[in-house]
């Protein structure tokens, strides 16, 4: 089983440091380990590559398979555990639903699996379900790839926000003759406000002016600053706009077909933890949506 655990941790880190550092041994403990481990499969686990080692396509493939069966083991413990839920979950996330929602909201999970210990990370791919490391995908918009179950959380609206100090500026609420005073701000590059220009009966290359921002929650740093307005998501910025902290001076929207998935790989739907994080994300989901509803 070290020997096993061994070859799974290098392959996914990538480098015998790494692993070793993962597993508290030493490498020289993590070379001996796949030393013995190539003399029961009878094929090479390492070669050398000038002054790197790599680990052989071979071994890699193998080492999918260690994973595999060793998610398969903790999942089985999960289940049989007479504590409730133990272990570990990786959740991926678009940067913005994590900072915004997830990272608000998951004291409750915890708080009723405390024992359980959960790994987010974020992507900039926002359709990405790729990684093997990630027990569950949390997507804006999805892909369709074989061995993976998509069920849809919520649909989204992405519309001009801004704050009520930076609206006072101006004379007039509603007046798209404002936005050729105001300062746009852009994630990335200038491709939301151009389609909402156009959708709006304005002239594309109106939008190419303002700041230009690489992570979303920069742009919302800056427009609860006042600094501009910006295409916003109302989903997630939901609670600023509730509470009176945001403002919606045009009702055209962006993307109101899209939204945001849940994505489980196959071999993961019968961990129960996975299961049970499901079932709290949707649920949890659902009272918020209930919340906005009464406002």
């Amino acid at each position: 089983m070290q020997a096993l655990r061994a070859i799974e941790s290098v392959a996914r880190n990538g480098a015998l440091w790494r692993a070793a550092s993962e597993l508290n041994l030493t490498r020289s403990a993590i070379s001996h380990q796949l030393r013995l481990l190539e003399r029961d499969l009878g094929f090479k686990i390492l070669i050398r590559t000038g002054n790197q080692t790599e680990i052989t396509p071979r071994a890699m493939a193998y080492a999918e398979d260690v994973r595999r069966a060793l998610s398969m083991i903790a999942t089985s413990t999960s289940r049989r555990s007479q504590n409730g839920l133990t272990g570990r979950l990786t959740i991926s996330a678009p940067p913005g639903f994590a900072s915004a929602w997830l990272c608000t909201n998951m004291s409750d999970f915890i708080a009723e699996h405390p024992d359980v210990v959960l790994n987010v990370v974020t992507t900039h791919n926002l359709v990405a379900t790729a990684d093997p490391d990630v027990d569950l995908f949390i997507t804006f918009d999805c892909e369709n790839r074989a061995h993976l179950q998509v069920e849809p959380l919520m649909s989204v609206e992405f519309t001009p926000l801004c704050s009520p100090a930076y609206l006072s500026q101006f004379k007039s609420f509603n007046d798209l003759g404002i936005l050729r005073e105001a300062t746009l701000l852009h994630m990335g590059d200038f491709t939301d406000w151009e389609q909402w220009m156009q959708l709006s009966g304005l002239p594309p290359e109106n939008a190419h002016r303002g700041i230009c921002f690489s992570d979303m929650n920069i742009v919302f740093t800056a427009v609860m600053a006042g600094e501009g307005i910006a295409i916003g998501d109302t989903v997630l910025w939901a609670k600023e706009l509730r509470e009176g902290k945001l403002m919606r001076p045009f009702s055209a929207a962006l993307h109101t077909e899209s939204g945001y998935f849940l994505c489980t790989p196959d071999e993961n739907l019968s961990n129960p933890i996975v299961q049970e994080f499901s079932k709290w994300l949707k649920d949890r989901l659902e009272i918020g949506k209930m919340g906005q509803r009464k406002i």
